[in-house]
């Protein structure tokens, strides 16, 4: 299935809010986010009551309901009060988290999710919700995460693959204008997966790794005659795991922006991410865009 999104000059931008701490900084991070597209903001909880109907009580669904409402009035004045300028809605939506933010998501835009770690190394993981949402989105998903005292860096760092990135490499260009940030443009070749290329000539291996910095240099090209007054690095590097030198990466970004295909899940199950991608929604230093799409999995193998 063929994804789309919409470009961050159009996207608004909506946030699932939960209760948790993780929740409520990624709606402060969405609402500057949505200020810097001149777009509004809309804040979703997903109560899943419709599918826990059966086995609770009015009493209970009601209190759900209530407290529902109270988190996003909250969360809503936290937001305005923060950005007053900022146009915000809610939204109480009786399905569950994942199916509400998806359908937000197609009408309004980018989703914002936040990590749902608890503290110590789950701090690092992903919860499920906001794995599921990256997993089936089909508009872009931005993972919350790294932003605990952390200082800007003013740069914006794109996951270059191969030539079919431009289009991520163009989105990622225009989010660091929105940040009035550089962009560095980072493609990392697995040396591992070019073993079977090789041949027994050293030739062999120059010649593969001239094809990759050929493959940036275009994509470098084409962002820097689209966006002349951008600031643009480019680099190339080879390693073992893509994931790794991408985390690594991570540190000196204010958002890393890749895209991401979904993998069919065996036996009708739903899709889940490739490896590269999983690892970086888990252990990212700073947030992360991704942006859905097809052809191989980036890093799969890494």
């Amino acid at each position: 299935m063929e994804s789309t999104f919409r470009t961050p000059d159009t996207s608004s931008v909506v946030v699932g809010v939960d209760g948790s701490q993780s929740a409520r900084s990624a709606a402060l991070w969405a609402a500057r986010e949505a200020v810097r597209r001149d777009r509004p903001l809309h804040i979703v909880y997903g109560a899943d009551t419709d599918g826990r109907a059966l086995y609770l009580s009015a009493e209970i669904i009601e209190r759900v309901r209530v407290n529902g409402r109270e988190l996003l009035d909250d969360t809503a004045k936290a937001v305005s009060a923060e950005y007053p300028g900022l146009n915000v809605t809610t939204e109480f939506s009786r399905a569950g988290a994942v199916d509400s933010l998806h359908r937000a998501g197609a009408l309004h835009g980018t989703i914002v999710v936040g990590n749902r770690g608890l503290g110590g190394f789950n701090s690092l993981l992903l919860g499920s919700v906001g794995m599921d949402v990256a997993a089936a989105a089909m508009t872009p998903v931005i993972v919350v995460r790294g932003i605990d005292g952390a200082e800007e860096t003013g740069t914006v760092l794109a996951a270059v693959r191969d030539e079919h990135d431009l289009l991520y490499a163009k989105y990622a260009a225009r989010e660091a204008e929105l940040h009035k940030a550089s962009l560095r443009l980072l493609h990392v070749w697995n040396v591992l997966e070019s073993v079977g290329e090789v041949v027994t000539m050293l030739d062999g291996v120059d010649a593969i790794a001239g094809g990759h910095a050929e493959t940036l240099r275009a994509v470098t090209g084409a962002i820097r005659e689209e966006f002349p007054d951008l600031d643009v690095e480019a680099d190339a590097e080879k390693s073992t795991s893509v994931a790794g030198v991408l985390v690594e990466a991570s540190r000196h970004a204010d958002l890393l922006v890749m895209g991401g295909r979904r993998v069919p899940g065996p036996l009708g199950l739903a899709p889940s991410l490739g490896r590269a991608t999983h690892t970086l929604l888990h252990h990212a230093h700073c947030p992360v865009l991704l942006i859905p799409r097809t052809g191989s999995d980036f890093g799969s193998r890494s």
